[in-house]
């Protein structure tokens, strides 16, 4: 992949693989930077679940990395990082964080990654992400998720046991979580 800047004939769009319409060479765009990654997010809420003596599942974690990135979207109208959520039978976060986290029910105490370095303001996105979305259960979250639209609509077309390969769209996640906010 190459930089767009190297090509003026370029089609726009945020963060998409897109090509130069006229010599066809392949390039990634992000016109807006994300302020971490999903990896910092996991680590962040591995943390703090080890310092107050909780357990995460696997899929517990994909849900709050999920919820963090929608509302950051919704509030302040950028990702929070740049991976997508891919659709499986449940949505699920297809990140390179993921091939390193542990495939075992719960991780345990000891397999604490480090504390990510992240903005103050993050941080606190996090712990309110974790104070809401936290109590439920990963069987809850993933039910929660199911039913709200930006899911069913990655989902429409497909037959319930079709993992299906297409992203939640950032839109549609902004869309729908920015309604809700605005509820509020």
């Amino acid at each position: 992949m190459r930089a767009a800047s190297n090509c003026i004939k370029a089609l726009y769009f945020n963060g998409q693989i897109t090509a130069c319409m006229f010599c066809e060479k392949r390039f990634i765009i992000f016109t807006v930077m994300a302020s971490t990654t999903a990896k910092a997010v996991a680590d962040f809420f591995l943390n703090f679940v080890h310092e107050h003596g909780d357990v995460l599942t696997n899929l517990k974690l994909q849900k709050l990395v999920y919820y963090a990135q929608a509302w950051h979207l919704a509030l302040k109208g950028k990702p929070l990082f740049d991976d997508e959520f891919r659709l499986g039978f449940t949505a699920r976060l297809c990140l390179r964080f993921m091939a390193g986290s542990r495939s075992i029910v719960g991780i345990p105490s000891s397999d604490k990654p480090d504390w990510p370095k992240l903005p103050r303001a993050i941080g606190e996105h996090l712990v309110e992400i974790f104070s809401v979305y936290g109590k439920y259960s990963a069987w809850d979250l993933e039910r929660m998720t199911h039913q709200e639209m930006p899911w069913q609509k990655a989902r429409q077309g497909l037959a319930p046991d079709d993992e299906g390969k297409q992203p939640i769209s950032h839109k549609d996640m902004h869309a729908f979580y920015a309604k809700l906010a605005a509820k509020n």
